[in-house]
C-alpha cells in the first residue's frame, strides 16, 4: 500500500514538469507568429501587385493598339431591328399623291386650282422610263391634275391611267428619272391572322409623309359593304384585310407591308366612330393586281354583272335559317338575296329578294366573296351562268345571262 502512495507522489512531480514546458512553447510560437506574419502578407501582397501590374500593362497594351491610351474610348451601338430595315427599303416607294381641281389663272380670284386633298401611292413598277403608282381611287377622284410627292419633296406631274370604283383602286404615270426604289409585291394569299405588319403613308397631310405604323393582320377577307350612291343600300362588298395598324386620313393608298417587306394590302379605310379603336382595312393585292393590270392597259374595269345586293348566310343567326328563309337542314352554306336591281340579269333571269344561292355554274358557294371570285374569275361579259337556289324552301336553277358592270 506504501509502494503504492509512494509512486503517486513522484508522478505529480514529473506533470508538473511537463505543464511549463509547454506554456513556453507555446507562447515562443505565437511570438514567433507575430513577427513573421508582416513579412507573409507583404510577399503576398507583392504577389498580388505584380498580378495586378502585369494586368494593368496587359490593358494598357491593348489601349496603346486599338489607339485609345490616355482618353475616353467612345462606344457606338447600331441599334438595327428589322422593322428599321424595312422601312429603309421600303419607305421610299410610297409617295405622297395631290388631287388639283379647278384649273384657271392662278391670279383670277376664285378660278386658280387648289388642293382638293392628299393621300398616299405605292411605285409599284418602272418601265420604259415610266414610274406606275397605284393609290387610292377616292384619293384621286374629281381631280383635274395629280401630282406625286417623292419622299425628298418634290413634285413630279403624273397621268391618270385609269380607276375603278368598286375596288377604291387607280394607277397613275410619271416620270420615273428620280424614282429610286420599288416596291416588292408579296401574297396576300399566305398571310396569317396575327401576323405583324407596317401602314407606311402620308396620315393628315404631306407634312407628316412617311409615317410608319406597326401592328397585326385582324383579320381576312372580310366583306365590307359600301354605298356608293348615298340611298342608304350597298352597292358592293369590298373584300379586305383588316389590321390594327394606325391608318388614318392621308394613309389611303399607302403600303401595308409584311416582315418580308413585301407589300400585301393598299391601305383604303378605318371605321371611324367614337366608339372603334384600332379597324383599319386594306385591299389584299393579290385582288388589286389583275385591276391594276387592266386600269394600265384600258383605263377601266370591265366586270360581269348579276345586279343583287347578297350577303353571306353565316352573318344570319341560324333561327333564322329555317323561320325565315326556310331553308332545309342540309344547307349549310351560302348566300341570300337583299334586294334584286330593277332590269338587271338577276331581275331578267326571275330571282328574288331572300333567295338562296348556294351553286353557281355546280360549284358550290360558300359566301358573298365565293360569288364575286365566281363572277370576276371565272365568267365574262355575255356568258350563262347558272343559279342553284332555295325559295322558300324549295330547291330551283335558273339561267341568266351577265351583262357588263355600268359605273
Amino acid at each position: 500500500m506504501g509502494y503504492y502512495d509512494h509512486h503517486y507522489k513522484p508522478t505529480r512531480k514529473r506533470r508538473s514538469n511537463w505543464l511549463i514546458p509547454t506554456f513556453i512553447g507555446i507562447v515562443i510560437g505565437i511570438f514567433i507568429a507575430v513577427l513573421g506574419l508582416p513579412n507573409l502578407i507583404g510577399n503576398n501582397g507583392g504577389a498580388n501587385g505584380r498580378l495586378a501590374q502585369v494586368q494593368t500593362n496587359e490593358e494598357l497594351q491593348l489601349a496603346e493598339d486599338s489607339g485609345t491610351a490616355g482618353s475616353l474610348q467612345q462606344l457606338n451601338v447600331d441599334v438595327t431591328t428589322r422593322v428599321t430595315d424595312i422601312v429603309q427599303e421600303v419607305a421610299t416607294a410610297v409617295v405622297g399623291v395631290v388631287n388639283i381641281q379647278g384649273q384657271g389663272n392662278f391670279w383670277d380670284q376664285g378660278s386658280a386650282s387648289n388642293e382638293a386633298g392628299t393621300g398616299s401611292g405605292v411605285i409599284y413598277k418602272v418601265d420604259n422610263g415610266k414610274a406606275f403608282v397605284v393609290t387610292n381611287h377616292h384619293v384621286i377622284q374629281g381631280a383635274d391634275e395629280v401630282e406625286v410627292v417623292l419622299p425628298d419633296g418634290s413634285r413630279v406631274s403624273a397621268e391618270l391611267l385609269g380607276g375603278d370604283l368598286f375596288t377604291d383602286l387607280a394607277v397613275l404615270e410619271m416620270d420615273s428619272e428620280n424614282v429610286d426604289k420599288v416596291v416588292e409585291l408579296g401574297n396576300s394569299d399566305t398571310a396569317k391572322v396575327g401576323e405583324p405588319v407596317l401602314a407606311i403613308g402620308s396620315p393628315l397631310g404631306l407634312y407628316l409623309s412617311g409615317s410608319v405604323t406597326q401592328g397585326i393582320i385582324s383579320g381576312k377577307q372580310r366583306a365590307i359593304p359600301q354605298d356608293f350612291d348615298g340611298d342608304g343600300r350597298a352597292d358592293w362588298q369590298a373584300e379586305v384585310i383588316q389590321t390594327d395598324a394606325a391608318i388614318n386620313p392621308g394613309n389611303s393608298g399607302g403600303a401595308l407591308i409584311n416582315m418580308r417587306g413585301q407589300l400585301i394590302g393598299i391601305n383604303s379605310m378605318k371605321i371611324a366612330q367614337s366608339e372603334v379603336e384600332g379597324i383599319g382595312f386594306a385591299i389584299p393585292i393579290n385582288d388589286a393586281i389583275p385591276i391594276i393590270k387592266q386600269l394600265e392597259t384600258e383605263g377601266s374595269v370591265t366586270r360581269a354583272y348579276l345586279g343583287v345586293e347578297a350577303y353571306s348566310l353565316e352573318d344570319v343567326a341560324q333561327v333564322e335559317w329555317q323561320r325565315t328563309l326556310q331553308l332545309p337542314k342540309e344547307v349549310e352554306s351560302g348566300i341570300y338575296l337583299r334586294s334584286i336591281e330593277p332590269m338587271s340579269p338577276a331581275d331578267q333571269a326571275g330571282l328574288q329578294p331572300y333567295d338562296v344561292i348556294t351553286k353557281l355554274d355546280d360549284v358550290p358557294i360558300q359566301n358573298i366573296i365565293g360569288l364575286r371570285k365566281h363572277l370576276y374569275q371565272n365568267k365574262q361579259v355575255g356568258d350563262q351562268m347558272t343559279i342553284t337556289f332555295y325559295r322558300e324552301g324549295q330547291k330551283m336553277e335558273k339561267s341568266v345571262t351577265l351583262a357588263a358592270q355600268e359605273y
